[in-house]
């Protein structure tokens, strides 16, 4: 049977609340200045912040108000998301400057869990081409795991170190401009943690690791999870530090409807906000008629809503003013607000000029033995005084690696000589050092055509201490393929790398007569190793890299159904080998692999060796391929340009699909190797606009168009550009967690027009 409360307590209860609601809106001679303590002449005013995700950034505009009402804040306590703005306040920024930077942070980008893709090595940009991802995990200590968190805050604690650097020598946060405080919860003990002393930019982040989705930090010894958990709304901690009155600003996410509790996601959260409503309602209780609360309406803004941040901004600034009034009964003349402004800038300026000069670099979290490597990754050396931004590139491209869930600094005193030492804190995934990826490839043209492809990717990292990786990939379906590959920097700045490959792979190929029909299916294998040697083009080969090598390879063609229209190569197996010196370059600088905005892809082969069949001499052969794409992007809308050129001295009949176009974006409208040939010429225009809506599966949605135009010859001598043949799409896409998404209309004006949907790599 369902318990109600005691009158008496009920009452209370309902008093509690009514008084509250009177307060943000009581008259301004209410309460007048002169309440509190004489010492300071006015009542010492905290303001303390509640957690609440992305609604927290309506903070801001709270304290623009409190500004503008000459309010002078005394202590500041947050929780959360308002622990991040309060503590960026108590540390000097003033609530303009606070907007402007708020405003300027890319939070679609701010916590993403890769690095920005421009900043990877060629490996795994490589990979986004390889494997399009519908499930990432890690396998160690005999387990498979899960990434401990659903995003990552790298960026978001280099945006926390670079505000409060200046306050690395305080004792106490008692020390900043305004003193302050932070609410964390224990995650072992499930206690209330206040944060009063030691690196404050992670005693902010701590008090923001939301469960699920943010991962826990280790302070002091203590797994710290998110303040909201036990102490959303901590007004008792303002009390503890000396507040007469406080300014509590309550922007906690709404309890929601039944309609979103159809869902395991649903009813978590559900779970989570009615604990942080629960201690937000006891916090509230304790509030008296001489604090003010205020409670911002956000409407339907969730604490995902980080890319709304002007709006929100306005709504709390919108809030406060309404209650101009109420805020007007803590401020003080004009003189006197001054005065302390001025105090506030003094300490702020004092603790800013304390510039760092480096003594020593040393990294934690990592064995010794790759110290060396990791020293050789990063710009910033012993001797220079710190460069900020430099120091931070160095931290993004230790991130890029992948190899580490936290990628942090700090500034330590080293009392035996002169400088600080710049401690590069790591931590290394829990779920590595072998990581697997699974995903698919699947088309069809709703004609009976299409095809499917299941994909196994396997790297291990860092089997030993300069860094050396195992690939592995399993492609089973359509064609079946195992490739393995072992890669070894040779010196210790990864100035060069060898590695060492081998691939086998089969497959049925159709081919097509020279009218263009389907005339033969042929089955072929083939099995090729190799060995190169390779030049990173930039740190850690973010700019791409340069091969030169040996391979050998072994082919065999196997007609299954062939047509008297095919010419008399294709009608009898064939078997050959061929072994050369191989040389490459790739070059990617595009944003994302899938729908990029920006950036380019150069990529080039050159092979020439020797060839022979069962049977026969061997002969000379050569091949040459080049292929660049780019794309540029002014608003919503997108140019991407590409293109590809091939040549070969000769290609087996059998094997004459290694050159070929066909299938989306590939000369749409027709069949996938319905066109080829020795020679082949190739160039595509697309634009796509990305629009507005969201998913929760999808980094964005577009729609758009190609106009393509190529062809392939037998002969040299039959290039023309009245030749070319030409093809187009009309798609609507999405940048999936399982790859790019297309369903099209397409069109050949010499193949087919039809619908097509395209899932994975075009």
């Amino acid at each position: 049977m369902k318990k109600f409360p005691s009158p008496r307590i009920a009452w209370c209860l309902w008093l509690s609340g009514g008084v509250t609601a009177l307060l943000a809106a009581w008259p301004v001679a209410a309460f007048p200045a002169e309440t509190g303590p004489a010492a300071t002449g006015r009542p010492r005013v905290a303001l303390v912040l509640s957690g609440g995700g992305a609604r927290g950034l309506s903070h801001v505009g709270v304290l623009k108000e409190l500004e503008a009402a000459r309010v002078p804040v005394d202590f500041v306590v947050g929780t959360s998301m308002g622990a991040i703005i309060g503590g960026l306040y108590a540390s000097g920024l003033g609530a303009s400057e606070l907007e402007r930077e708020i405003l300027a942070v890319d939070w679609g980008g701010l916590f993403e869990r890769r690095a920005p893709r421009q900043l990877l090595s060629q490996r795994r940009k490589d990979e986004d081409f390889e494997v399009s991802p519908v499930l990432q995990l890690g396998f160690r200590d005999g387990e498979f795991r899960l990434p401990t968190g659903a995003v990552s805050t790298r960026s978001l604690e280099m945006l926390l170190r670079r505000y409060t650097l200046g306050t690395r020598h305080l004792a106490t946060f008692d020390g900043l401009p305004t003193p302050f405080r932070a609410v964390a919860t224990d995650m072992e003990t499930g206690q209330a943690v206040v944060l009063e002393h030691g690196d404050m930019a992670a005693a902010l982040r701590a008090s923001m690791s939301v469960p699920g989705v943010f991962s826990p930090l280790e302070v002091d010894g203590r797994i710290l999870g998110d303040g909201g958990l036990v102490n959303n709304l901590p007004v008792d901690v303002a009390r503890r530090m000396g507040a007469d009155v406080v300014i509590a600003v309550n922007i906690g996410t709404p309890l929601a409807g039944r309609e979103a509790l159809g869902t395991v996601i649903g009813i978590t959260s559900q779970m989570v906000n009615i604990l942080t409503e629960q201690n937000v309602q006891a916090s509230i209780a304790t509030l008296t008629p001489h604090d003010l609360l205020l409670t911002p309406p956000l409407g339907r803004l969730t604490s995902a809503d980080f890319e709304r941040a002007p709006e929100l901004v306005r709504l709390g600034e919108d809030h406060a003013r309404a209650v101009r009034a109420s805020l007007e009964r803590f401020s003080v003349s004009e003189a006197a607000y001054a005065q302390w402004i001025g105090e506030r800038r003094s300490k702020a300026e004092a603790q800013a000029a304390q510039g760092a000069q480096l003594g020593a670099i040393r990294f934690e979290g990592v064995p010794a033995s790759r110290n060396r490597r990791l020293a050789q990754t990063m710009d910033t050396l012993v001797g220079e005084t710190l460069d900020v931004p430099r120091l931070e590139a160095d931290m993004e491209r230790l991130a890029a690696t992948g190899d580490y869930e936290r990628v942090d600094y700090r500034l330590q005193r080293q009392p035996d000589s002169t400088g600080e030492a710049l401690v590069v804190q790591l931590r290394e995934n829990a779920w590595g050092p072998n990581y697997l990826r699974l995903g698919l490839d699947l088309r069809t043209d709703f004609q009976g055509q299409g095809a499917f492809n299941l994909l196994i990717s396997h790297n291990r990292h860092w089997l030993n201490a300069r860094g050396a990786e195992w690939r592995n990939r399993l492609q089973l379906g359509e064609t079946q393929r195992i490739h393995s590959e072992v890669f070894q920097p040779l010196d210790a700045g990864g100035d060069r790398f060898a590695a060492a490959y081998v691939d086998s792979s089969l497959r049925k190929v159709e081919l097509f007569s020279p009218t263009g029909k389907a005339a033969g299916l042929v089955q072929r294998q083939g099995i090729q190793a190799g060995v190169d040697l390779g030049w990173p083009l930039g740190l850690l080969g973010q700019f791409g890299d340069v091969r030169l090598g040996l391979m050998a390879a072994q082919r065999r063609a196997t007609p299954e159904l062939v047509s008297a229209e095919l010419p008399a190569g294709s009608l009898q197996a064939q078997r050959w080998r061929e072994a050369g010196v191989r040389a490459s370059v790739v070059s990617d600088q595009l944003d994302f692999a899938n729908f990029p905005s920006r950036g380019y892809r150069l990529r080039g082969e050159v092979l020439a060796g020797r060839r022979s069949f069962d049977g026969a001499t061997s002969s000379s052969f050569s091949r040459v391929e080049g292929s660049a794409t780019g794309a540029l992007t002014w608003g919503v809308h997108t140019l991407n340009l590409g293109g590809r050129v091939a040549r070969a001295s000769q290609i087996p009949s059998a094997a004459a699909d290694e050159y070929s176009l066909g299938g989306f974006q590939q000369l749409s409208g027709y069949r996938v190797g319905q066109v080829a040939g020795n020679y082949l010429l190739f160039g595509r225009a697309t634009y796509y606009q990305r629009l507005p809506w969201k998913t929760g599966v999808a980094r964005a949605l577009f729609a758009g168009g190609s106009l393509e135009a190529g062809n392939a010859w037998n002969n040299r001598a039959d290039i023309s550009f009245k030749g070319l043949r030409a093809g187009s799409s009309l798609f609507v896409g999405a940048d999936t967690g399982v790859g790019p998404l297309y369903l099209s209309v397409v069109n050949a004006p010499k193949g087919y027009t039809g619908l097509y949907l395209f899932l994975g790599r075009p």
